[in-house]
């Protein structure tokens, strides 16, 4: 993914979408055609779509088994979806082999907002959540925060995604967060 970023005075930075990749994974046909259109209109290089998490499987199996310019950059999750939900999907992902799978971005995009929710999608990985419906906006700012903020990841015992806490607070003692995928492999193996 080449991401071209151009700030003048104080303007909000510019990117160059044409080499990125998104899945589209949303069974209602109608609003994954709506969030793709928004995508190609906002320049997105390919947008893929999948009706459900076992379609999505493949494609990420097929696109990101190993690094290469035709990675799937960021996935995009509905929650229930048949066959496999976004749940099971989001923990097939955290917990594949391949790093190109396993360090995946996926904003979840769903209608269901509750506070238990929100918890769940954020206890198995998801790097964000959204609510629908979604404007061109909302789509265009959360991927750019997801570009611009990357979060380290965490691994425990029984967590394996992006990093869950928000707010900075001062930590006295041993920093023992890595960021780097290669310290990532050998802690915990």
């Amino acid at each position: 993914m080449d991401i071209d970023i151009s700030i003048e005075d104080h303007e909000e930075p510019s990117y160059d979408f044409s080499t990125f990749r998104v899945l589209v994974v949303d069974d209602f046909s109608f609003i994954s055609d709506l969030i793709s259109s928004t995508l190609n209109e906002m320049g997105i290089g390919r947008v893929i779509k999948a009706g459900n998490g076992l379609t999505a499987k493949k494609h990420l199996l097929n696109y990101n088994m190993v690094q290469n310019t035709n990675n799937i950059d960021v996935v995009i999750l509905d929650w229930l979806m048949p066959e496999m939900s976004g749940a099971a999907f989001l923990k097939w992902v955290r917990g594949h082999a391949s790093d190109t799978i396993k360090f995946m971005p996926v904003i979840v995009c769903t209608a269901y907002t509750s506070p238990d929710f929100v918890e769940q999608a954020r206890d198995l990985g998801a790097t964000e959540v959204m609510v629908k419906p979604v404007s061109a906006e909302k789509l265009a700012k959360r991927i750019q925060h997801v570009i611009e903020h990357p979060r380290p990841f965490i691994k425990s015992p029984d967590f394996f995604g992006p990093d869950r806490r928000r707010k900075i607070i001062a930590f006295k003692g041993q920093d023992r967060r890595k960021n780097k995928i290669e310290d990532m492999k050998t802690y915990h193996e």
